[in-house]
């Protein structure tokens, strides 16, 4: 086996765009998922190693001498940071004119021939799900044998091998907490609406849901939820626990977790046995006896994406749900005792002055515990994306780098006759402040620090955060 780094590329200060990240952009507080994507190869491949720059605080300088200790190079790019990560390629290749480098990641697999041309450093891309390519790769395989990965040829042609299929069962892959434990801290990586530390973990890749505005199943995972065992999960789960006995949860980052009940339920279970706390991603249709076997076996908490609070809206990004029915799921959560995160997306397709009123009306009647409020971000891959370029919604930004600012911050790029993106962007602001600053609202919030006082430090820390994170965010996208 080639000596092999895994990396998580160092960008802009306090920049969630690692391999786990689904929305490649600084956050208001202070937030970092797992790199399970990368950390995925890194249990296939004996003998290398991960390293998730951005949480641990590693600069470039800090990165670049490893080029001299390793034969090849994995580094996980975006769209946002792909320019920089080129930089960081060539000055590996300067180190160590030897090493191979590959890139992989949504970018690369949906633009593979633009990729390798934007620079020579990059010796080939890997497209698709790349797991068991980049463990091919590190076998010292002939590049041209190998499935699912671009590369310049010999006479200056970009050679797009066959694609690789999915990995047909999903037991087949090994444990990616070993490689947690041997390579990165929990204590470096949080997230605002999950127990600190915590730790991530996906049960199966793809979904079946096809949202127009959302990467992963788009360009890398799929749209066919394939799962790993019930028996398998829980082995993890538990090997977890032994691992990391300092992590107070256990988030399941699948796209949507509950799209198989039967399965989810018995997965529950198991963990009700364990004693395990955990939390996972969940489409707002859970009906509530399936909700209530979930939170009698340890779940506390469901990240949901809500996105709009208008019916036409949720039909024009192809969410398939119904705002009633939404209506619903919060009700039940809240009668349950199930803490939500609701996610909320503004300047969708349809998206009006009127209709981002009727989601903050929404948002605050469905009223989940924490919020997240984004812009709408056509990444290159995706439906909205084409769908913007189409539309000339997107005039300035033909090749998705300017998604966020100078610093890392998320920009509003689209913009519509009848919608500036300046006006969207504002309107985030809007939403937190009318959402957060209401009574109910603080009395519920300061509630919570009175049963957890241990959580007050930290609730203090990311309130500071949110405040000037919301006096800093940029007025302005793109140059028109």
């Amino acid at each position: 086996m080639m000596r092999t780094l895994f990396l998580n590329p160092p960008s802009y200060a306090g920049f969630d765009g690692g391999a786990g990240a689904r929305y490649q952009a600084k956050r208001e507080i202070r937030s970092y998922w797992y790199p399970t994507w990368l950390a995925q190869p890194a249990a296939i491949v004996p003998g290398s190693r991960l390293v998730d720059a951005p949480p641990a605080g590693l600069t470039a300088a800090d990165v670049i001498p490893l080029a001299r200790d390793y034969e090849l190079i994995v580094l996980h790019t975006s769209s946002p940071t792909f320019a920089g990560d080129v930089v960081l390629a060539e000055a590996f290749k300067a180190t160590n004119p030897s090493v191979l480098v590959g890139f992989v990641g949504p970018k690369v697999a949906v633009q593979p021939g633009e990729s390798l041309r934007a620079s020579a450093a990059i010796d080939f891309v890997a497209r698709e799900e790349f797991d068991f390519t980049i463990a091919e790769v590190a076998e010292g395989r002939p590049l041209g044998a190998i499935d699912g990965i671009s590369f310049t040829g010999p006479d200056g042609r970009v050679v797009h091998n066959t694609n690789r299929q999915p990995v047909p069962d999903m037991d087949l892959l090994p444990f990616v907490t070993p490689v947690y434990k041997r390579d990165l801290r929990a204590e470096d990586y949080y997230i605002g609406y999950l127990r600190h530390p915590y730790l991530s973990l996906y049960t199966g890749r793809g979904c079946r849901s096809r949202c127009t505005f959302c990467l992963w199943p788009q360009t890398v995972g799929g749209h066919l939820y394939r799962t790993r065992s019930v028996e398998h999960v829980l082995a993890e789960a538990e090997l977890t626990a032994q691992l990391f006995p300092q992590v107070k949860e256990l988030f399941f980052d699948d796209d949507t977790f509950t799209d198989d009940r039967p399965r989810a339920e018995a997965i529950a279970r198991g963990l009700g046995r364990l004693g395990i706390t955990w939390s996972c991603n969940a489409k707002a249709n859970v009906p509530r006896e399936t909700l209530q076997v979930l939170r009698d076996n340890g779940l506390r908490l469901l990240l949901v994406g809500y996105e709009s609070g208008n019916q036409q809206i949720l039909i024009n990004i192809k969410k398939g749900l119904r705002v009633d029915r939404a209506r619903r799921f919060a009700r039940d959560c809240h009668d349950l005792g199930i803490t939500v995160h609701g996610t909320f997306i503004l300047g969708l397709p349809g998206e009006t002055k009127e209709t981002i009123e009727e989601t903050i009306r929404y948002a605050r009647e469905v009223n989940p515990h924490t919020i997240q409020v984004s812009v709408a971000a056509p990444y290159p891959g995706t439906q909205l994306y084409r769908q913007a370029i189409d539309q000339g919604w997107l005039p300035g930004d033909a090749d998705g780098a300017t998604l966020v600012s100078d610093d890392g911050t998320q920009l509003a790029t689209l913009s519509y006759p009848h919608l500036r993106h300046t006006e969207i962007l504002d309107s985030v602001d809007t939403f937190y402040k009318r959402f957060y600053f209401r009574a109910g609202k603080i009395a519920e919030m300061s509630a919570e620090l009175i049963r957890q006082p241990d959580m007050a430090a930290r609730r203090l820390r990311e309130g500071g955060e949110f405040v000037r994170f919301l006096r800093r965010r940029p007025r302005t996208a793109v140059p028109r």
